[in-house]
């Protein structure tokens, strides 16, 4: 990303600035940030300025050879031969990527067409009906809201998102915003069905049995995020989502053919460019733990945009809250000790909040 002028403006202190005023503001709107879409807005409000002086070099994926790796999983469950070769691959994108796309994974097409259109159709019907489901009641199992740490970022992103926590427990049917509810239990089930397979890919590719993750309860909690990233008229000042990587074990991302979605790797950002059909896998910071850095949880960000919106769906696997978990043992020997302390998930989610999203927390958690 080539940094402009506009940066000047971004670092530029007003005395009377009352930032938790602006954010108190539009947290109280609950329509997000499309309602500022909705209403006109010209100009980028303050609270979403994101810093970039300290951005990376940036590679695009259309004029590189450097790009995540694409792995066919055609006849993983069927042919030995090829499953050997495609756990090689899952071994080597987990171990020098932290990322990688999947084609032929299982879940049709068309699923994967409805589950954009059912988060387009919830977030760009009436603000109203929307503001019905706003929260910042992280118990509850279905919510709408901007930003998740708000309160904790140095800036906001551009960026709403309808979240649902789909297991262990599930909302009731009429918990669910009627225009989405459908797809969204279709296509939370086939993820969960492709979970249980990359699971079992990501055991062996570690050295372990393949039921060993699964057994781990690492699928035991499905968090689904349905971001949309409305067109902003300002990008150059915001992000869609800060550079962050993920508090989870292992995250399976739809997105549309917007793009935006960019990967750190050897100090570059690296273009994720749309596969129509195709998901995006990521190793959460769990896993690294988990995997005694064997395998590596990344930096990524999602661009503004002044063409829009961008919509994505994260399902984002992880354990019970209160089961604790460390390196695992078959993983650790005396040439290579544990890394890390043993933790459960509700500890590093406080950490991970209490830091702001654009923070890992597993230096915090090293031994």
């Amino acid at each position: 990303m080539v940094v402009t002028s506009t940066h000047e403006s971004v670092t530029e202190t007003f005395s009377s600035y009352d930032r938790k005023s602006e954010l108190m503001a539009f947290d109280d709107s609950k329509a997000g940030v499309q309602e500022l879409v909705e209403n006109g807005v010209e100009k980028v409000p303050r609270m979403f300025y994101c810093d970039h002086s300290h951005d990376y070099g940036f590679v695009s994926a259309s004029n590189s050879k450097i790009s995540i790796p694409i792995i066919d999983l055609t006849g993983i469950h069927d042919d030995p031969n090829l499953r050997d070769g495609v756990v090689g691959k899952v071994r080597y994108a987990c171990e020098k990527w932290g990322f990688f796309q999947v084609i032929n994974h299982g879940i049709p097409t068309h699923v994967l067409d409805e589950m954009i259109k059912g988060t387009r159709m919830f977030h760009q019907q009436d603000a109203e009906v929307r503001k019905e489901y706003y929260t910042r009641d992280f118990s509850r199992k279905v919510a709408y809201l901007s930003n998740y740490t708000l309160y904790e970022d140095p800036s906001a992103d551009w960026r709403d998102t309808i979240a649902f926590s789909l297991a262990p427990d599930h909302p009731k049917a009429e918990e669910f915003p009627a225009v989405c509810r459908d797809i969204v239990i279709e296509y939370s089930k086939k993820t969960m069905v492709l979970a249980y397979a990359l699971f079992e890919l990501l055991s062996e590719a570690l050295g372990l049995d393949k039921f060993h993750l699964k057994e781990k309860g690492c699928a035991e909690g499905l968090l689904l995020l349905c971001n949309y990233y409305p067109a902003c008229p300002e990008p150059a000042l915001t992000m869609g989502n800060k550079e962050h990587s993920d508090g989870d074990i292992m995250t399976i991302l739809l997105q549309d053919q917007m793009g935006g979605l960019q990967v750190l790797h050897d100090s570059q950002w690296i273009c994720v460019p749309p596969m129509h059909g195709a998901l995006v896998v990521n190793i959460g910071d769990l896993l690294q733990l988990m995997s005694n850095d064997k395998f590596i949880s990344v930096q990524h960000r999602v661009l503004a945009n002044d063409q829009g919106p961008r919509i994505s769906v994260a399902s984002f696997f992880r354990t019970a809250i209160s089961k604790v978990f460390g390196p695992i043992k078959e993983l650790v020997c005396e040439d290579h000790p544990p890394v890390y302390r043993e933790i459960s998930l509700k500890d590093y989610m406080a950490h991970r909040y209490a830091s702001g999203s654009g923070t890992s927390a597993l230096l915090h958690f090293k031994l």
